[in-house]
């Protein structure tokens, strides 16, 4: 998804749709590795065989560890999550065939994302709120989406571009 983004958008200005790309991609070994805590706590859970020396209610505390770990886990992608919008609504708002509203609506959602994440780090007693509040914002991605799957995207081509300066006149 981000390379099709990056292709589409790298006309607007190559060097936003780099750097999009390389955000996106840091918060994906970040997710994969965060869910190890999700599989650590599941196979507390289970019981496995070598945990039976552990006592049921140790693995049940251990499994509640691994699943608060996974959580802030998420916290820390979420500020990825939103760092990688901040080049995509700016590479959205200047291209002359997306609309400028949704450009400004990926840099609410860009916001909130990194709001939500100080959130999730440094007051995480009013995560949950700031998550009922962030949610208009973050539907900024999913507008996003929508108009590129129902809309598309057609970017002016630098082929037609060169066939009109090649052009007999």
């Amino acid at each position: 998804m981000g390379l099709a983004l990056y292709d589409l958008l790298k006309g607007v200005n190559r060097r936003h749709a780099l750097l999009m790309v390389l955000l996106l991609a840091v918060s994906v070994p970040i997710a994969f590795l965060n869910e190890l805590n999700s599989i650590a706590a599941l196979v507390l859970v289970r019981g496995a065989d070598f945990l039976s020396i552990f006592e049921k209610p140790l693995r049940e505390a251990l499994a509640m560890l691994f699943l608060n770990l996974h959580f802030h886990g998420l916290v820390v992608d979420e500020i990825f999550w939103g760092l990688w919008l901040v080049p995509l609504a700016l590479l959205v708002y200047r291209s002359r065939f997306l609309p400028r509203f949704l450009g400004v609506w990926l840099a609410l959602a860009a916001f909130a994302w990194v709001i939500l994440s100080l959130t999730g780090v440094l007051l995480p007693q009013y995560y949950d709120k700031v998550f009922s509040y962030s949610q208009p914002a973050v539907f900024g991605e999913i507008a996003f989406m929508l108009w590129l799957v129902i809309k598309g995207a057609r970017p002016p081509a630098l082929d037609a571009v060169a066939k009109n300066l090649d052009a007999p006149r």
